[in-house]
């Protein structure tokens, strides 16, 4: 946490001071608050691109931009913009920066069996983190804790670090309270764009299956971070039984 988070609150942080003080200014608009997002997310993406390896494989590219690109058609505020891409790493990883910037593993789609429906909702979920201001906030609450981290020494190896350190890091630091609301709005903005709601519950189901089996190391840290499957489900199949009400 502390090498990947030192450097990047190093590169980006005016950025987030100013976030810090839009965001508990009376004064601040909505329009200057995604402004800010933008900024501090794009010296952010800025950084990963510099220390991870992008993977520029044109069939995950492609993937990514239809599916993402069909997803933030249906974002209702129309002032949020998103991007994807591809990050190089054996795990399956996900994770979403201030101003929707969205970074993601071949892996994860490879878990998704490239399944646009299943892949919809994993972009869907990290895009949630974003409309409901996890990402902006998670940033604006470690940026102080940075500040302790200058003494960490930064791994030689940036990719590797990036991959074992910063992606973890970014994979694990919201609550289960917010992987729940990532999930719900995840699950309707995949529904209003098109994809089946349902697939979310398919994947996560397979999933569950894989952790209890002898394959479950495929899963990797990102999904281990977030609640019980069984219980993201449950709170999967409230929300779709709501819906058909």
């Amino acid at each position: 946490m502390g090498g990947l988070f030192y450097n990047l609150g190093r590169k980006a942080g005016p950025r987030i001071r100013k976030a810090k003080w839009i965001w508990h200014s009376m004064i601040g608009t909505e329009a200057e608050t995604i402004q800010i997002e933008n900024e501090v997310g794009r010296d952010l993406a800025r950084e990963i691109r510099l220390q991870a390896n992008i993977d520029r494989d044109p069939q995950v590219e492609k993937m990514l931009n239809e599916t993402g690109l069909r997803l933030g058609e249906w974002v209702a505020n129309e002032s949020r913009t998103f991007s994807f891409e591809a990050v190089a790493g054996a795990e399956p990883n996900a994770f979403a920066l201030p101003g929707g910037f969205i970074f993601v593993t071949r892996s994860i789609i490879e878990l998704c069996n490239w399944d646009r429906d299943e892949t919809a909702f994993i972009i869907a979920h990290e895009m949630g983190h974003v409309i409901c201001k996890h990402a902006i906030n998670r940033i604006m609450r470690d940026f102080a804790v940075t500040a302790a981290s200058r003494a960490a020494p930064v791994h030689s190896a940036a990719v590797n670090w990036v991959k074992k350190v910063g992606m973890q890091y970014l994979e694990s630091s919201y609550s289960q309270e917010l992987e729940f609301q990532a999930d719900r709005l995840g699950v309707r903005l995949a529904e209003a764009a098109g994809f089946k709601p349902d697939a979310s519950i398919k994947l996560l189901r397979r999933l569950s299956e894989l952790k209890s089996s002898e394959n479950r190391i495929e899963i990797g840290n990102y999904f281990s971070t977030h609640p019980a499957f069984n219980e993201r489900i449950r709170s999967i199949n409230e929300l779709l039984v709501k819906q058909k009400a």
